[in-house]
């Protein structure tokens, strides 16, 4: 399990194997390529994990064709509150996850 934050350094998000949650637990998306693009459960574009542990969304992205259906990850548990990550300066044609910053 690893913990995403935000650039403000608030935790937004987590991973549990090939799946992503947000604060609350909810599946809201997996990584299907193995290289940080998250996908929504819905099959968009979410966001990308960058620096380990940095989840933003590239506004630049390039459509990469639908990946498919995963399957119904189940219930991932609570991972627990991780604490403050620290600032860190947003990449080029990145914003900030609005939407996930308060689950």
């Amino acid at each position: 399990m690893k913990h995403l934050f935000n650039s403000q350094g608030n935790w937004i998000a987590f991973i549990s194997g090939k799946y992503v949650f947000d604060t609350s637990s909810n599946w809201i998306g997996w990584i299907p390529w193995d290289d940080g693009d998250v996908i929504s459960v819905d099959g968009d574009y979410l966001g990308t994990i960058t620096d380990k542990n940095r989840f933003y969304k590239f506004l630049n992205f390039s459509y990469r064709g639908y990946p498919g259906y995963p399957g119904y990850p189940g219930y991932p548990g609570y991972p627990g509150y991780p604490g403050y990550a620290g600032y860190s300066m947003l990449p080029s044609f990145a914003v900030d996850i609005k939407e996930l910053e308060n689950q």
